[in-house]
């Protein structure tokens, strides 16, 4: 019976060593791929890599071409710290000297090592290193960058998403930023307050266009989604140039628009900080109106006052609101970029502008280096 229960434990403990193993091994591998662990495994397959391609050059050097070595050095700059990608480059350069003793010289030898293939794995390592000090420099790991811009991303174009609206309403939003990119300066943020009554947009244009105004708007998005609807209608706008003055940016400026609209009378105030006038389509006439509010652009001075102007939507009325990307161009100017959005825009009133916004920003400004938004909301008859 001794003997049997000292086996017992010693089998218990085996299975509790594997257990621990197989979490540590866990754990180390998710640090890993989350760029917070430590980078020696990728550093010894690599480094086997090596001899195992000088190997397989020394045997047939014309399948497994001396060049073959720029795959680890390519590997190891996405994957390795600087420190470890010295180590590489190193065990590369004693590869290649081990090769053209043995290939002997280029000029008698039909497969050897050549300076072009000196320089083709010098300068992959050249790129590597330089990838991984910048990655070490930002903190981003590639293993997560990619990640992180996606994450990013997304969280804009939810943040970005309008809430739902009672029945008897329509709206809808395109954004397309300059240049094909996915991170725009122009941005949505939307709300609905006062026991969702009341209906809040803010459409915003940040100085600049597609990457470079990207990340002051994605900053100025969440903090402007943050003050939507914590703060009067009336005080929103002060507080936002306020913080935009704070953050001290060389380029700081921007314009916006905040429609505040009240879904049950289809009454609504518009506040403007130096950004378009709005336009709205009245159905009894047909016809297209300006709704221009008062105000300077955000992050220009201090006690800046923004005058609203007020209007109603009646059944069948439209409301649009735009950023300058839309309408502004090199060969036209403002009201010859507006005539065309509405006249554009009068050939979805019959549809009740159903998928409209998409189709008006490829009609009218389709191939435009800036970045583009248009708003709908529209009362429906």
């Amino acid at each position: 019976m001794g003997s049997r229960a000292g086996v017992d434990s010693h089998v218990a403990r085996l299975r509790k060593g594997a257990h621990r193993a197989r979490i540590g091994l866990r754990r180390s591998g998710v640090d890993y791929f989350r760029g917070e662990g430590s980078d020696w495994v990728a550093f010894a397959g690599l480094l086997l890599m090596i001899p195992a391609i000088t190997c397989g050059t020394l045997v047939n050097p014309v399948w497994c071409a001396p060049a073959a070595l720029v795959l680890p050095i390519v590997a190891g700059g996405l994957l390795l710290r600087p420190a470890s990608l010295l180590g590489l480059y190193a065990a590369a350069a004693g590869a290649l000297i081990i090769e053209s003793l043995v290939l002997g010289p280029y000029p008698r030898s039909g497969v050897a090592v050549t300076p072009g293939t000196v320089l083709v794995v010098a300068a992959c390592g050249l790129f590597g290193l330089l990838i991984a000090q910048f990655r070490a420099r930002v903190g981003v790991p590639w293993r997560r960058g990619g990640t992180m811009l996606f994450d990013l991303r997304e969280r804009i174009r939810v943040q970005s998403a309008l809430p739902r609206l009672p029945k008897g309403w329509h709206r809808e939003m395109a954004l397309r930023p300059a240049g094909g990119q996915s991170f725009s300066g122009d941005f949505v943020v939307a709300a609905r307050t006062n026991g969702g009554r009341t209906l809040e947009v803010l459409l915003t244009d940040v100085s600049g266009k597609g990457m470079d105004a990207g990340s002051r708007a994605l900053l100025l998005s969440g903090a402007f989604g943050g003050l939507l609807g914590s703060l009067p209608p009336h005080g929103f706008l002060p507080a936002a140039n306020g913080y935009l003055l704070r953050q001290d940016w060389d380029e700081g400026f921007a314009t916006s628009i905040h429609l505040v609209l009240d879904l049950e009378s289809g009454d609504y105030e518009l506040l403007s900080a130096g950004h378009l006038p709005a336009l709205q389509l009245h159905a009894g006439s047909g016809r297209w109106e300006e709704k221009a509010a008062e105000g300077p652009l955000l992050g220009v001075y201090d006690g800046a006052e923004f005058h609203p102007v007020k209007g109603s939507l009646r059944p069948g009325d439209v409301l649009m609101l735009f950023t300058d990307g839309l309408v502004e161009a090199a060969d036209r100017d403002i009201a010859e970029g507006i005539d065309r959005l509405t006249g554009e825009a009068d050939r979805y009133v019959a549809s009740g502008f159903e998928g409209a916004a998409w189709h008006l920003i490829e009609a009218c400004a389709k191939d435009v280096n800036d970045d583009r938004a248009l708003l709908l909301i529209s009362r429906q008859a």
